[in-house]
């Protein structure tokens, strides 16, 4: 797939205030500090569409960009929410859950993973709740540069088998690194599959 246009549109605090639900979204969502921004930059190939930050827990809204006028991806804030108030937090989860399961248009969830580190207690939880939802997701190791290919490779084998334990289907996954470009081509590729499904059963 070519990315012809991508632009923000409009951030919202509620479900019910997003555009209408009659294009395919996909979201991206991840532990704070994961490299969500500079992975949407580099699917959408530019630098400044998702604002990244030094500071975990910059996200604060539901982000809604328009991609080639046809596709939305959706910008979600971190979960595990950094240094934020125990109010904050219950608002955002609150916020999150109600997008996760009302949005109609959603085809699915890329969960976002470090790749540098062993698996965490909070991203199995994270997809514990979307499983129990019912919601579609896949998962994508961030990073990859950041480590040998070997911890990489281990850390991502690891996090899997342990899924494994749990899960009766292992949703797709993709291996990412922003520096190198590392897994934009797959995810777009599955992008476009997933869109001419959306597509098709609209047109039934």
């Amino acid at each position: 797939m070519e990315i012809r246009s991508a632009k923000y549109l409009i951030s919202n605090v509620s479900v019910e205030a997003c555009p209408k639900p009659d294009k395919p979204e996909y979201a991206f969502i991840g532990r704070s500090n994961v490299g969500k921004s500079s992975l949407i930059n580099m699917i959408t190939n530019q630098s400044k569409l998702a604002k990244t930050s030094g500071t975990p827990g910059k996200t604060q809204l539901i982000n809604h960009f328009l991609i080639n006028d046809s596709w939305y991806i959706v910008d979600l804030p971190g979960y595990g929410y950094a240094k934020r108030s125990l109010t904050q937090r219950n608002a955002w989860e609150k916020m999150i859950a109600d997008y996760l399961q009302k949005r109609t248009n959603l085809v699915t969830v890329f969960v976002l993973i470090d790749s540098r580190h062993k698996p965490q207690k909070i991203d199995f939880e994270f997809l514990d709740k979307l499983g129990t939802w019912g919601i579609p997701f896949n998962m994508v190791f961030t990073k990859a540069d950041k480590s040998t290919q070997r911890d990489v490779s281990k850390n991502v084998r690891t996090f899997i088998e342990q899924m494994k334990e749990d899960w009766e289907f292992i949703p797709r996954s993709f291996v990412t690194s922003t520096i190198k470009f590392l897994g934009r081509k797959d995810i777009l590729s599955y992008i476009e599959e997933l869109n001419d499904a959306f597509n098709n059963s609209e047109k039934k």
